[in-house]
């Protein structure tokens, strides 16, 4: 998103506080936000406030004098996206009739960037036949994303499919209609998370990897145009929009998942990324019952997992698919990138992501360098999603080449 204009429509909804989430976030990741307002969403979110986010004036008069000329033509010109959020059962009928009586339909029909819609209304009004039929005869019209709606809870305390998308929902679907589409066409297998290890029943052995990392380059492969495979293991996280996810919960499970995912001849993929923190030992022979205290500690004997993107390496005769690594190291700078420059030469891969566990496990962003064949990059900082595409820079210039 950075460097890229947002024009951020809100209509009349009371789901507009949520709007101005939307703009925050994509303020926060370098984009400029074009604010409009239909005269009723004056009345649910203060244009002060968004103009406050922004730095921008609002636009809800199309006299405004801050907008000299004709303000619905500057501002579709100026716009990478146009993003209507929410948009209400009345903004979608004027929109599919082809309607220009105010700044957020006209800038919609002078839009020559993608028109991303995130509706916002009671269960009822989405089901009605005449909404559906608009929604219809917009999607015809082409150029238009809808965003939602999702199940849940609406104003009126009924449940049901009218909820608008969450903020961040809305900002990665933003994100993707934007992002450079260099990837379209490769197809990408990535691991995210940490693996589970079971000692009996209700006990493993694990490690504190969130999976940030991994559905942070998993989201953003998406956005920029390839087919993505995330196989995760036990995490809390959302699947990224675009993305084919596959749970695993062991080091064993997520082997025989990437072994699908690549094929037997690994020509299934483009690349495989080893974000996943597999754990290196497993319990030789878990227990099939819980293991009670009153025995004492046992003794547990531990069985070396296989190295999944070591055999990957070892079976790969061309090259293809890239492959991506990931050094999760103690201690300082040269201790971490001597332990992955070992890594890129004994797991034979193309490119290892070095980093100190100190500065990544649990934190929103995370200090790395890219160690390849020629040489390492120096460390630099940046949060997950900047870094995922640093590492996808490297990765889609590989594999132009290959």
């Amino acid at each position: 998103m950075k460097g890229r204009t947002v024009a951020l429509a809100i209509t009349g909804s009371v789901a507009a506080y949520k709007a101005v989430e939307v703009a925050r976030l994509c303020v926060k990741a370098g984009a400029k936000v074009l604010p409009l307002m239909t005269a009723s969403a004056a009345r649910f979110v203060g244009p002060v406030t968004l103009s406050g986010i922004t730095g921008e004036p609002v636009a809800i008069d199309m006299w405004d004098p801050a907008y000299p000329g004709e303000m619905h033509v500057a501002i579709a010109a100026r716009a990478d996206v146009v993003a209507i959020v929410p948009a209400t059962a009345d903004v979608i009928a004027r929109i599919a009739q082809g309607r220009a009586d105010d700044v957020v339909t006209a800038t919609v029909l002078c839009a020559r960037a993608p028109v991303a819609i995130a509706p916002a209304m009671h269960p009822n009004m989405w089901s009605h036949p005449a909404v559906q039929r608009n929604v219809a005869e917009i999607a015809r019209q082409g150029r238009t994303t809808f965003i939602g709606p999702v199940h849940g809870e609406v104003a009126s305390g009924e449940s049901g499919l009218g909820r608008m998308e969450e903020p961040a929902r809305i900002f990665e679907a933003l994100a993707a209609l934007v992002a450079p589409r260099d990837l379209a066409g490769r197809r990408i297998v990535v691991t995210a998370g940490p693996t589970h290890e079971a000692i009996d029943p209700v006990r493993f052995l694990g490690n504190r990897s969130s999976g940030k990392m991994g559905f942070a380059i998993a989201a953003r492969a998406a956005s920029r145009g390839a087919d993505v495979t995330l196989i995760a293991g036990p995490v809390a996280l959302a699947t990224p929009p675009g993305v084919s996810r596959v749970d695993v919960e062991s080091a064993e499970e997520m082997q025989r998942a990437v072994d699908r995912a690549l094929g037997d001849d690994l020509s299934r993929a483009d690349a495989l990324v080893m974000a996943a923190a597999v754990a290196d030992f497993r319990p030789s022979a878990p227990s099939a019952i819980k293991i009670k205290k009153d025995a004492g500690a046992p003794a547990i004997a531990l069985a070396k997992n296989p190295d999944i993107l070591a055999s990957v390496g070892a079976r790969r005769s061309g090259a293809r698919p890239v492959l991506v690594g990931f050094a999760l190291e103690t201690g300082d700078d040269a201790t971490v990138l001597a332990y992955a420059k070992k890594k890129l030469t004994e797991k034979k891969v193309d490119l290892v992501v070095a980093n100190a566990a100190h500065e990544s496990l649990g934190h929103a962003a995370s200090r790395v360098a890219i160690v390849a064949g020629e040489g390492a990059e120096p460390f630099s900082e940046g949060t997950k999603e900047a870094l995922a595409d640093r590492i996808l820079d490297r990765l889609a210039a590989l594999a132009a080449r290959r």
